[in-house]
């Protein structure tokens, strides 16, 4: 933690400040002493004077202890070949050092009237400058890395085991630390504790602060059968978790690990940089040289001219001594001024505060390539099962005809979900989870005589359904089938109205019911009749790629049930928001033509294509980088993974599989495909910033290293070698401070965003290829589409699913 805070570094700094700081104000009272009285002359011996002894005894415990860090520094540098800031701070400071005192021994050696001037001020004033802008320096990297440690600190250290006997009674409950913990153990979370571990809560209903790992403002309900994750904060209810990862595998670990890597790898323009920075400070070090050459040979040439200015303000010095104290200290100014700091941290800082602000955000970002190539990117391909759907089939409507068995809307769930509940098909599953939340039920019907046929439906008996009606909550306008409004709608629910249905109903014993649930051929070979309404809602619903099933108990096709894999509520206008910034939006999937284009059509995607196999999916982005685009992929399954390598950017959904996420150079932790929207948009902000800082640092170089070499001195223009530090220390922080701001960062939400309108989203045009590869052609399919129907919702809350009728995206 230490490491990642910058603690040590602070310390280090701070301590060599304050000790620079202690002998440094000694040196700016006799500087100040000088300004308004003139500097004392007064001799202990020929050539040495009080002020000059006083200064030396104040300076050299800063050079040799102050400035050992310096050192240390600049040696490694120089022993790996290369040279930074610090070889340039121990080269002004050393110079300035053994000048002053090698003057002094020759001025004690020729026995001098007068003391000569020295730089014994400038090491102090120097360094107390330098490690001031290192230790404000290193706070405010210690600031970049917040996020990290934020993470970092929400993971939990001990936690409370559950041990069972053979019955599954709790016998014990032991204190124990997180690191023991094992996959399969059941641990208690008592309100106000952190989750130490990702697992599915067994027993007990919280709501659970997830803030600081999804981004999530509002606490989020948690019950039986609901996945935790690790490092978040339960609230108000006692759970009991079994543990399916634990320790480094947690997804708290991961993040973090993601998290780290990406604060400490380098963006591709920071290797430009570093390559500026490697031929920055010899050159610095030859101009200094140069500049030390230039002055000398122009102070003999012609001293009134170049030096008129100093002169004047001078006018004890003799002739050769000012011309080499001005030399000198112009040499000494350039190296102090000159800063490949600002250069080496314009990157690095904002690539750090970036990847931090996009993980409190929910946006992983895995280093500084992917942070710097996502605002190029030109073309994003999505992956339509689990990105631009739900990735799970689900009710989305459910349509009740007129009919004399069934008079409430819970007893058709009840008859239809334990009908169901023995089927192991996915649609079986739909139904059964929808039926069991509708109902606040675990436990349903009993199921006799059952028969599945694959690719038509099933056939069987439900008894024992009054017991199970009378525990569920029955809602007021579910209950009175019989009341009806003006529209021909059930209490606000519409109903299909029929007059081929209740002719045949076949006899059963009171509370046992035949029930025949599937397709059109499923009913028909059971001879019942399929009232004309329902046949044109089915093909309704088929057009737009959705499963329809129809509903038969005792002999009277009386429902039907629509299930689909629905549209995310964000998805239409992330699709939108994309658009509209100039990018080509294309959907990609291995799923049937029909079902692609209906998708599509909702969601606003001109150009899709279907029945793609993984390995074409890497052909198609090979396509479209070779038309010179950079391309992002977004998806989330295993099959996305070759993709999602070989895109430029590849983005993840954080609740795909791990091969995606490790494929992924972007995982969004949400599940919100407005992040990819905001991903984009936080790597264009951070380049924005990175290209800010290297142009601060770049003008100040241009502006700094001249006025430091004397070249307005005519003018009266000049500055000393501490105003040169104090210059560069300013402009070190200044870059990080800039940096910082990027703290501020808001990413695009819904409420943020233009929304589109029905017309905008009409007439779309979609290109559909099937089993595209490297050999084959990819066929073109022209077909119009329209919107029906377009409507956004402001939040997952205010998608409330008709239940009879209706459509419901989710």
């Amino acid at each position: 933690m230490a490491i990642i805070d910058h603690k040590e570094d602070i310390r280090r700094w701070r301590n060599s400040f304050l000790l620079c700081l202690l002998f440094g104000i000694p040196v700016i009272i006799i500087l100040i002493h000088d300004i308004k009285h003139g500097a004392n002359q007064k001799l202990i011996i020929p050539g040495l004077s009080y002020e000059n002894l006083m200064l030396f005894l104040l300076c050299t415990p800063v050079q040799l202890f102050g400035g050992r860090y310096f050192y240390v520094q600049a040696y490694k540098a120089l022993k790996h070949g290369a040279a930074n800031m610090d070889v340039l701070i121990v080269l002004a400071t050393t110079i300035a050092y053994l000048y002053s005192i090698f003057i002094i021994i020759i001025a004690v050696m020729q026995g001098a009237s007068t003391s000569p001037m020295t730089f014994f001020d400038e090491p102090p004033m120097l360094l107390v400058f330098v490690c001031l802008g290192r230790w404000l320096e290193h706070m405010a990297k210690g600031k970049t890395s917040e996020a990290l440690t934020k993470l970092m600190s929400l993971q939990a250290t001990e936690a409370t085991l559950i041990k069972y006997n053979d019955n599954g009674d709790i016998v014990e409950e032991v204190e124990m630390d997180v690191d023991l913990l094992h996959k399969g153990d059941v641990v208690k979370v008592f309100p106000g504790g952190k989750i130490p571990i990702d697992g599915t809560v067994l027993e007990g209903k919280s709501m659970v602060d997830e803030s600081l790992i999804t981004g999530e403002s509002m606490p989020v309900i948690k019950m039986a059968g609901h996945t935790v994750i690790g490092g978040t904060i339960n609230q108000n209810g006692t759970l009991f978790v079994k543990a399916t990862h634990v320790g480094a595998d947690t997804t708290l670990s991961h993040i973090v690990k993601l998290v780290e890597e990406a604060q400490t790898s380098k963006a591709p323009i920071q290797k430009v940089a570093d390559k500026v920075a490697g031929y920055f400070v010899p050159g610095i070090v030859s101009l200094s040289l140069l500049v030390l050459v230039l002055h000398i040979a122009t102070g003999y040439s012609n001293l009134e001219v170049a030096h008129a200015s100093y002169q004047a303000s001078n006018e004890t010095m003799g002739r050769n001594e000012m011309i080499l104290q001005y030399s000198f200290q112009c040499a000494i100014a350039v190296l102090c001024i000159a800063c490949p700091c600002a250069l080496g941290l314009a990157t690095p800082t904002a690539v750090m505060v970036g990847t931090g602000v996009g993980a409190t955000l929910g946006i992983l970002i895995k280093g500084g390539q992917p942070l710097e190539m996502a605002h190029k990117v030109k073309v994003v391909v999505f992956d339509k099962t689990g990105t631009i759907t739900q990735g799970a089939p689900r009710v989305i409507r459910v349509a009740v005809f007129e009919n004399p068995v069934v008079k409430s809307l819970n007893k058709l769930l009840v008859i239809v979900g334990s009908a169901e509940s023995s089927s192991e098909h996915p649609i079986a599953s739909a139904i059964v989870k929808y039926t069991k939340e509708k109902l606040k039920t675990e436990v349903l019907a009993t199921c006799s005589d059952f028969e599945a046929v694959p690719g038509c439906g099933l056939k069987c008996t439900v008894s024992e359904i009054e017991d199970l009606l009378l525990n569920c909550e029955e809602d007021e306008e579910q209950q009175n089938v019989h009341k009806m409004n003006g529209n021909g709608s059930l209490n606000g629910m519409p109903i299909i109205t029929t007059s081929s249905v209740g002719t045949t109903q076949t006899p059963t014993k009171p509370g046992v019911y035949t029930v025949v649930i599937g397709n059109r051929e499923w009913m028909q070979r059971h001879c019942y009749d399929i009232p004309y309404e329902a046949d044109e809602e089915m093909k309704d619903h088929e057009k737009k790629g959705q499963t329809a099933v129809l509903v038969a108990v005792n002999g009277i096709v009386l429902g039907m049930i629509v299930v689909a894999d629905s549209l995310k509520p964000e998805a239409a206008l992330a699709v939108y928001t994309l658009k509209k910034r100039g990018l080509r939006v294309v959907l990609l999937t291995g799923d049937n033509r029909k079902t692609a284009e209906a998708i599509a059509g909702q969601v606003g995607i001109a150009e899709v294509y279907a029945q793609v196999l993984p390995q074409h999916k890497v052909a198609k982005v090979k396509e479209l980088q070779a038309k010179g685009q950079l391309v992002a992929m977004v998806g989330d399954g295993v099959n996305d993974s070759p993709a999602l390598a070989q895109s430029d950017v590849g983005i993840a959904i954080g609740t795909g599989t791990d091969v995606a996420v490790e494929a992924a150079d972007i995982v969004l932790i949400q599940n919100n495909l407005l992040d990819v929207v905001g991903a984009l948009h936080l790597s264009r902000k951070t380049v924005r910033r990175i290209h800010l800082n290297f142009g601060f640092a770049i003008i100040y170089n241009l502006i700094g290293i001249p006025i430091a070499g004397g070249l307005f001195m005519p003018w009266g223009i000049a500055l000393k070698p501490w105003m040169a530090s104090a210059a560069m220390a300013f402009s070190s922080v200044s870059v990080v401070t800039s940096s910082l701001l990027l703290k501020l960062y808001k990413k695009p939400d819904y409420s943020s965003l233009e929304k589109p309108n029905c017309h905008q989203l009409k007439n779309r045009s979609h290109r559909i290829s099937i089993d595209v590869s490297e050999e084959e052609d990819v066929t073109i399919f022209n077909k119009p589409k329209s919107w029906k129907k377009f409507t956004l919702k402001t939040s997952k809350d205010s998608l409330k699913m008709s239940l009879l009728g209706g459509e419901h995206e989710d």
